[in-house]
């Protein structure tokens, strides 16, 4: 009876997280770490980052992102997209977008590493 009682919460919690994220059949995690340029000014990266949200929403395909950094410097930038087509789509046009400039001159290129991920399960 536990397990049956467990399994239907679980199975209604997760029911309704997706549809919260409607068009979102088969998310992906858009996982990019980097460094910044040395002597970069903390605010002013978070500052270029949030002058990139509108573009990103354009997209059409936007879900949320977290940016985040480690006690050594390291940063990551992790974008839900609805699919992983909208993630390498997205990925390309903000690199050309003038918006996103002032964000990437702050980024030391040599330390960038992208990688894309399915979600395939998670807990809110």
């Amino acid at each position: 009876m536990t397990k049956d009682l467990f399994s239907l919460t679980a199975n209604v919690a997760f029911a309704q997280a997706e549809t919260a994220r409607s068009n979102t059949s088969d998310p992906v995690l858009e996982i990019v770490t980097f460094r910044l340029v040395d002597g970069t000014d903390t605010k002013r990266f978070l500052e270029a980052a949030a002058g990139t949200e509108t573009v990103l929403r354009n997209q059409g395909a936007l879900v949320r992102r977290v940016l985040t950094i480690d006690t050594d410097g390291l940063w990551t930038d992790v974008v839900e997209w609805t699919s992983m087509e909208a993630a390498l789509t997205a990925a390309e046009a903000v690199t050309h977008h003038p918006d996103f400039a002032p964000f990437g001159a702050m980024i030391d290129g040599a330390s960038v590493n992208m990688r894309h991920a399915h979600i395939r399960w998670r807990m809110d």
